[in-house]
């Protein structure tokens, strides 16, 4: 199978040269991905939105990839400040407490400072 390479069309991708998911298989990659609503490439100041947003963003490429957050198995949380994490706790519990992914939290710099929170999900799906 050849790889299928999927875009939001964000000006990031555009701009650095990379895709937001790549599908290789029954696995789909999906990029760093953050609190910017792509279609109009505005992002919320608050913490507890741009996690909800990165979460649709999330879920559209999944969706293009023929996959869904139910097939998430890995998934990585960046934030800035490892102190407004538990902020997003709630959020991230709607979406991932039943499914239960293998999760790591670091805390590093983001590309913009107005990006407090940057989740990669790996996902395998199960009916190729």
């Amino acid at each position: 199978m050849k790889r299928k390479l999927i875009s939001s069309d964000s000006d990031f991708e555009k701009q650095i040269g990379y895709s937001r998911a790549v599908v290789d298989g029954n696995w789909v990659f999906v990029s760093g991905t953050t609190g910017f609503d792509y279609k109009t490439m505005t992002i919320s100041d608050d913490i507890i939105q741009q996690t909800e947003q990165c979460i649709k963003n999330i879920e559209t490429a999944l969706e293009k990839a023929a996959s869904n957050l139910k097939d998430v198995v890995r998934i990585m949380y960046i934030v800035p400040k490892a102190d407004e994490f538990k902020l997003c706790w709630p959020v991230l519990r709607k979406y991932f407490g039943e499914i239960k992914p293998s999760a790591t939290m670091i805390s590093a710099n983001l590309a913009d400072p107005r990006m407090k929170i940057e989740i990669q999900v790996t996902a395998k799906k199960l009916n190729v």
